[in-house]
């Protein structure tokens, strides 16, 4: 099976400005790519390939004054299989986690632990340490958690998307990676590309996902709370502690996004000979699900 995915993206800077994007495939799914044009920046500008602390590549650049178009188009091979499962994976214990794992024990900017922690051991003290414990937090976060791209908000924490009750894919992984950290099981932030394979296309304009990652007997398993179900086709960017370890794009100056377009479906053929399918919505408009429009016709009926 083949997965066509990419992105376009404007970015207006008062003055040449330095940049960082985390936007490169994870480089283990590298060899998978058939074929690819880019990354590339109109007007051109050099980039710089580096891996940061947490493995990840990312690219470095210094944009121009003015508007810079970023763009990539790729093609990558994929066998269709579903995230795995292994319902019989166990929790280590902490004193015998890897050292390298304990960081992801703890709080971080998006994932505050020490506040989430007495409520996590309340929801999720009984449940068997290990996969059921890690599903059991996917069903209670997919329960309390309306999505919409327009409950969007960079600065959003778990806490307060629990609180809220609303929020986008990064807030469902927000929100999970905390709950298994407070059950002192290593969780990860993961934001990549998904296309809609084995379920209903989506009227949503696409958009990079975001999901994680939880640490059981001696390997890293898939887990995704916002659509709670075992997904074909994932293709992982970037990982981290949350999103602030790996934004999407990272300036040091001031910018103003003027265009975000991303694309990610079955593609018939590796050749890229062909223009990709964009969602008709752009990210930077407003758009609302029937769902979200259904929450806040029931919200302001509620007495206030």
């Amino acid at each position: 099976m083949f997965i066509r995915f990419g992105y376009e993206i404007g970015i207006d800077c008062p003055h040449a400005t330095p940049m960082m994007t985390f936007l490169s495939v994870a480089k283990e799914r590298r060899d998978a790519i058939v074929r690819e044009r880019g990354p590339v920046a109109s007007p051109l500008v050099p980039m710089e390939e580096i891996t940061d602390p947490h493995g990840n590549s990312c690219m470095r650049m210094v944009l121009p004054e003015g508007d810079t178009r970023l763009s990539y188009d790729a093609v990558i091979s994929d066998d269709g299989r579903l995230d795995v499962s292994d319902p019989l994976a166990e929790a280590l214990p902490v004193e015998r986690l890897p050292p390298n794992l304990l960081p992801y024990l703890c709080a971080s900017r998006y994932c505050e632990t020490d506040r989430l922690s007495a409520l996590a051991w309340r929801l999720f003290g009984d449940v068997p340490a290990g996969w059921q414990r890690v599903q059991a937090i996917c069903d209670y976060v997919h329960d309390r958690l309306v999505f919409s791209y327009g409950y969007a908000q960079a600065m959003r924490t778990a806490l307060e998307a629990h609180e809220d009750r609303l929020g986008v894919s990064r807030d469902y992984a927000h929100l999970a990676v905390a709950l298994c950290r407070c059950m002192n099981m290593p969780a990860r932030y993961v934001h990549g590309y998904m296309a809609d394979i084995g379920v209903p296309d989506s009227p949503a304009p696409m958009d990079f996902n975001a999901w994680f990652e939880v640490f059981l007997g001696d390997r890293w398993y898939t887990f995704d709370a916002k659509n709670n179900a075992r997904r074909a086709g994932r293709i992982p960017v970037a990982r981290g502690r949350d999103a602030a370890d790996v934004p999407l794009i990272q300036t040091f100056g001031k910018h103003r996004l003027t265009h975000f377009t991303v694309w990610t479906s079955v593609e018939v053929d590796g050749r890229l000979s062909r223009s990709h399918r964009t969602a008709e919505v752009s990210l930077l408009t407003p758009w609302f699900s029937e769902t979200w429009s259904r929450h806040l016709q029931e919200r302001d009926r509620e007495p206030h």
